[in-house]
Order: structure tokens, then C-alpha cells, then sequence
């Protein structure tokens, strides 16, 4: 995380209420918030902010926020932040070509509050995972040999 005492996430949307709504509901669980309702102060905020998460809704007035979250990734330690989806879209192929970029969360919007807080959290959590998986000695998880454990007669 940021070093800092509270995480710090930084929330697109064009949608003011759905924006103001996000930053009420993180600010009480004490997150340190930034939001942005454009590209611009979306990326401003990403160079002067070290951040551990952005959420970012998937479409941003006729501009892609796929596309945002791969030009804030080419920002000097930004590379690796997590990223949650949202979008009022019903649609399943939406998701689907979310993932395919990058594992992140996606939620739909009007969110549920508790739900918003629980993939805030896991989203938190991913890259200490990771690392701590990276920083250990790893336990192989290759396919058993199913032979050596099988009664000799289910054996070819």
C-alpha cells in the first residue's frame, strides 16, 4: 500500500452522484479518497497521489475508461495498482472484456454499499497476495501422479 496509515483510492466517474455517493461510502470506512470526473483530473491525480486502488467506471462520456487505466498504468509506479470496474450496463459481454485486459473487479451501478466495501477490500488485498507468494518458496501445484495413488487394477 502506500505507506500511508489509510488506503488511498482514487474514484472516476462522470457521474456526480454516483461519484459523490463512492467517496461518502469510503470516506467513513476512513480511505483516504480522491475522485475525478475526467481524464484529465484523473491523471493529475494519479501523478501526484501514490494510490492503492481505482475504481473507474467503464465508460466515461463516450470515452473508454479501459483505455484511461492503461495510460494511468504508464505512469512511474502505477503499473501495478488494482482496478475496479463499474457500469450501469446490463451487458455480459461488458465484463467479460474486462477481465480479458487485466483480473480486476467489476461491479454494476446503483451499488450496493457493503458490496462496494468487500471488493474494496479483496481489491486491497490482491497485491499483497501476490507478492507474498512471490517473496516465499512456492508449493507445487503441478498435477498429482494420479498412477502412483490409483489401485493397480484402474492402471493402463
Amino acid at each position: 500500500m502506500s505507506g500511508l496509515a489509510n488506503p488511498v483510492i482514487l474514484v472516476i466517474d462522470t457521474n456526480p452522484q454516483f461519484l459523490a455517493a463512492a467517496l461518502t461510502i469510503l470516506g467513513q470506512r476512513n480511505y483516504s479518497c480522491f475522485g475525478a470526473t475526467d481524464a484529465n483530473t484523473a491523471t493529475l491525480q494519479a501523478q501526484q497521489n501514490e494510490l492503492d486502488l481505482i475504481i473507474c467506471d467503464h465508460q466515461l462520456n463516450g470515452e473508454s475508461g479501459t483505455e484511461l487505466i492503461d495510460s494511468l498504468r504508464n505512469i512511474p509506479h502505477r503499473q501495478d495498482v488494482p482496478v475496479m470496474f463499474t457500469s450501469s450496463t446490463q451487458l455480459p459481454d461488458v465484463i467479460s472484456r474486462r477481465y480479458q485486459n487485466s483480473p480486476s473487479f467489476f461491479l454494476r451501478k446503483p451499488y450496493d454499499p457493503v458490496l462496494l466495501i468487500e471488493l474494496v477490500e479483496k481489491s486491497l488485498w490482491m497485491p499483497h497476495l501476490v507478492k507474498s507468494h512471490i517473496h516465499r518458496p512456492h508449493i507445487s501445484f503441478g498435477a498429482p501422479n494420479l498412477n502412483s495413488t490409483m489401485p493397480s487394477a484402474y492402471q493402463s
